[in-house]
């Protein structure tokens, strides 16, 4: 694997697992509702989304425009799991050995949220006391579950990984002549 590549993706991936960790951090400290704003999460998205884009322009530009498919998207995955590792890592620790009765909160207040939503679109009162008992049932910062929802965020992070190596690629010498 080529050098810039594998110290590019290592970097970016340290990178956005410590604004993960510096975003869950504060929203620890400020107000545990705001793990249920969904604005955060966009945001959260738009931000990983830029500084995948950024690294994809750098590593290109670093390696002077020569980027197959391949290359382009080893980078970005590379980045990716290395910072989902280090958020979950970071989640595991907080919410199951420092303050295992944040998680409980949270819990509370993802369900209120949910059963609000689901009131404002008329749910039947069953559906929402079923989703209320599903969610109850579940610890969703569990060590089990945070690992489980970190390969659904590596899946994901793949696909984007794949349309942004399909964006970035550099063009193919055949390509360029026609």
């Amino acid at each position: 694997m080529n050098e810039i590549i594998k110290k590019n993706g290592i970097t970016f991936g340290i990178v956005t697992g410590l604004i993960a960790v510096l975003t869950t951090t504060l929203i620890y400290i400020v107000d545990l509702k705001l793990f249920t704003a969904w604005w955060i999460g966009v945001l959260n998205i738009i931000i990983y989304l830029a500084i995948g884009i950024y690294l994809l322009v750098k590593t290109k530009k670093d390696l002077n425009g020569v980027f197959p498919f391949k290359d382009a998207f080893t980078t970005y995955f590379i980045s990716a799991v290395v910072g989902i590792v280090i958020s979950v890592a970071f989640n595991i620790i907080l919410f199951n050995f420092i303050d295992p009765g944040a998680k409980d909160t949270i819990k509370e207040l993802t369900i209120k949220f949910a059963v609000e939503m689901m009131e404002k679109f008329n749910t039947p009162k069953e559906a929402i006391n079923q989703a209320i008992k599903d969610m109850q049932a579940n610890d969703q910062f569990s060590i089990g579950q945070l690992l489980k929802g970190s390969i659904f965020s590596v899946l994901f992070s793949a696909i984007f990984g794949l349309i942004l190596a399909a964006i970035f690629k550099s063009k193919s010498p055949s390509s360029q002549g026609l």
